[in-house]
């Protein structure tokens, strides 16, 4: 699948430093974005690691004869593992975490895994689809009912992770789904929370799908962010899609 894409992160207006990291694959096969937490440094290195590990493994492996959920399971397992191992290594890192949300482009199909409260957001027909669910508290609650989407903007737990990368029960938290329905011009957002605190969906479509400079997209969505208050770090990653399989 052809695609073209561009990422930009942005440390806000109140952080000095930046967690959040991400990669953007050159021959377009995949891109991951990830959002750490636990501090400056440790956040910063959980967030790494995990882009790190994730993007080796699946280089190392695209050809392999292994079937794509396995393929992101094992990505991402072994992220989490390598945290782990960091953490071992350097207590001082101990209660450091991170988010993750990778999509690939394999075999004809279009795969996507995330562990945590990033999202990937898919803009097809004119029509902006979140296509992750947040593992967060606040994520649980509003689907079971329990809390509205309007109250949960502004509840006290709205941040509070039921999941990350960077603990020992994460296997039983990663989402791996195909997304099936792709069309020509489609576009595809990965981003850290720093947007969605930030700027609302019906904002987001309309700068998502606004004109064909990527790059000018991405520096316009972590703009309104800023301009909106800019209190986290803000990465964004828009791939879309210019012909079909």
């Amino acid at each position: 699948m052809k695609c073209a894409f561009a990422g930009l992160s942005d440390p806000g207006l109140v952080r000095s430093y930046n967690q959040d990291n991400y990669y953007t694959d050159t021959s377009g096969r995949f891109f991951i974005l990830a959002d750490g937490m636990g501090g400056h440094a440790g956040g910063e290195q959980a967030s790494k690691i995990a882009v790190e590990v994730i993007k080796e493994y699946l280089e190392e492996n695209w050809e392999a004869p292994i079937e794509s959920y396995d393929l992101l399971e094992k990505a991402v397992f072994q992220a989490n593992e390598a945290i782990l191992e960091d953490q071992a290594v350097h207590p001082e890192r101990a209660d450091m975490g991170t988010t993750v949300v990778v999509i690939i482009f394999r075999q004809g199909e279009t795969w996507r895994a995330h562990v945590g409260d990033s999202r990937l957001y898919q803009l097809h027909a004119d029509m902006l689809i979140q296509i992750t669910s947040d593992h967060t508290w606040i994520g649980q609650a509003i689907r079971a009912g329990e809390i509205t989407v309007e109250d949960a903007k502004h509840h006290p737990w709205r941040h509070v992770l039921s999941q990350c990368l960077g603990r020992r029960d994460m296997f039983e938290g990663i989402d791996i789904h195909q997304i099936e329905t792709i069309d020509k011009g489609d576009r595809f957002l990965l981003c850290s929370d720093g947007l969605t605190e930030e700027v609302t969906d019906p904002i987001i479509s309309k700068l998502l799908g606004d004109g064909d400079d990527l790059d000018k997209v991405a520096d316009n969505l972590v703009t309104e962010a800023k301009n909106n208050g800019g209190s986290d770090n803000v990465t964004v990653v828009l791939v879309k899609i210019d012909e079909d399989n």
